[in-house]
């Protein structure tokens, strides 16, 4: 009876927690609106980026597949959505129709990245996916001749925002005597996607396709001896973090309502990557917490550093760009020698590096 009682106990103060992580979640952007709508925007840029980790530790984390080119997926699904609900060609197709569609296509990108690099590991895909990624980024700057496809290096406007009927997520409104702006409105939409997107990630890391993943990320050469199909399932994994990627990119073109090839650059690549590095490759909830302090922490250190820098020299010496990026990196390093890890490693890569100490 004892040992009843303690389960129970422990079983309600699990769902406590749950319960009141819920309830900060529902009332995060009105305390951030109360520090600027600007803030509500860069929440919701840290849950699409959380939702472009989450696809990229799918190839990283599961599967141990290093991509650099990520950001292609995010470009192509950017681009689906901004041609089929602009007025670029003319048709406005509503968002939840065209969020599977995006999806389809960076799936089928993935595919095509996959297939000629099943042999390469390590740095070579590094390398592969790298060009990958500069490839797309090209063609999106340059499919304006002779047939305008992307508007090169214009980019498109006026993409059409989320709507459901007469609920447009762009306008504000009040709502039962509470004022909801289009930013506040995409963040409950958003976090709404993205959680499930992790029960998603979850599923997949403990169905037989996770498994199989982590065993190709382990020793190919055994998995392949214990009879999985390596061809198949690594470009599974390709498959859907791209997929992933399109999705968020869909959400992206909506949320600006602007979108050019500047946004699919590389540095954005190796952003995504640092978060599921420092997060903790191949945890769910490490990846989402790198997510989060890669996108807010920049942003804080944006903001105080000028005025810091004035209160004790009387002007600006460096700028708050070049301070942001040296920490980032000085960040990195004190991650790589402290906690190879991550900040929330998974139980078996943290075994992993145990071992090799």
């Amino acid at each position: 009876m004892n040992i009843f009682a303690k389960i129970l106990t422990k079983a309600r103060s699990k769902w406590v927690g749950v319960a009141l992580i819920a309830l900060a979640l529902i009332a995060l952007p009105f305390a951030l609106a109360a520090a600027g709508t600007a803030w509500v925007r860069i929440a919701n840029l840290a849950i699409l980026f959380a939702f472009l980790a989450l696809g990229l530790n799918i190839v990283v984390g599961f599967a141990g597949l290093l991509d650099l080119g990520y950001i292609a997926f995010y470009g192509v699904g950017a681009y689906v959505y901004a041609l089929l609900a602009s007025p670029h060609f003319n048709l406005h197709l509503p968002f939840w129709v065209i969020l599977p569609i995006g999806a389809l296509v960076a799936c089928v990108f993935g595919v095509l990245l996959g297939a000629p690099t099943l042999k390469l590991r390590g740095d070579y895909l590094a390398i592969v996916t790298l060009g990958f990624g500069e490839i797309v980024r090209i063609f999106l700057n340059n499919l304006s001749r002779p047939f305008n496809l992307t508007n090169g290096p214009q980019g498109i406007s006026r993409i059409d925002p989320f709507s459901f009927g007469a609920f447009d997520f762009s306008r504000n409104e009040t709502i039962a005597g509470l004022a909801f702006s289009g930013p506040i409105k995409y963040y409950y939409l958003l976090l709404a996607l993205l959680l499930l997107a992790i029960v998603v990630n979850l599923r997949l890391q403990h169905s037989r396709i996770g498994r199989a993943w982590e065993a190709i990320r382990e020793d190919e050469i055994a998995a392949r001896a214990m009879g999985i199909n390596t061809t198949r399932i690594k470009l599974l994994a390709f498959a859907m973090g791209a997929s992933f990627g399109g999705v968020a990119g869909g959400m992206f073109a909506a949320i600006q309502g602007f979108i050019s090839p500047e946004s699919f650059v590389l540095v954005e690549s190796v952003m995504v990557l640092s978060m599921v590095v420092l997060g903790g490759m191949g945890n769910v909830w490490g990846v989402v917490l790198g997510a989060v302090l890669l996108t807010f922490v920049p942003e804080l250190l944006r903001d105080w550093v000028q005025p810091v820098q004035q209160s004790l020299f009387g002007k600006t010496i460096i700028e708050p760009e070049v301070i942001r990026m040296l920490l980032f990196g000085l960040a990195l390093v004190l991650m790589m020698l402290f906690r190879p890890a991550g900040l929330l490693p998974s139980a078996i890569r943290k075994r992993e590096l145990t071992k090799q100490k």
